[in-house]
């Protein structure tokens, strides 16, 4: 299954934000396992350096990104995905752009702890909670 990681579950795993840690974090260890193949939008690690930083610093922001791109596929942002993001009907850019970048590279779902961010049916929205309990459904 192939996921675009959103930006809240990467800082929920980043601040070990509770209660959300746990189920983000366990997601990201699917990704480092190979069970699950992770994305996350390029434009997305500069929104991420910009929160982490200011309370991490720095050099363990840089450390934590690039640990994040190793583990998981970056997607472009390219005029295809920000034609598409500026023609969504979504309250936030952010989130268009998220999405776009989801269909542009034909994943299986965005995995988010905002599932009212996403007013789609496709690509899956979900969170990273319904996920394990599909994925422990599944063995």
């Amino acid at each position: 299954m192939k996921l675009l990681l959103d930006t809240n579950v990467i800082v929920d795993i980043a601040f070990e934000r509770q209660p959300f840690y746990d189920d983000s974090d366990r997601i990201f260890s699917f990704i480092e396992a190979g069970q699950l193949e992770g994305y996350v939008s390029a434009s997305t690690f500069s929104d991420l350096y910009y929160i982490i930083r200011k309370q991490r610093g720095r050099a363990w922001t840089l450390s934590f990104l690039d640990r994040l791109a190793s583990v998981c596929q970056v997607a472009t942002v390219d005029r295809d995905v920000i034609s598409m993001a500026l023609s969504a009907n979504f309250r936030d850019f952010e989130d268009a752009i998220q999405y776009s970048v989801a269909r542009v590279n034909q994943l299986d779902a965005i995995v988010t702890r905002d599932r009212s961010d996403f007013p789609v049916t496709s690509p899956q929205i979900i969170t990273p909670t319904e996920l394990i309990q599909e994925l422990t459904n599944s063995l």
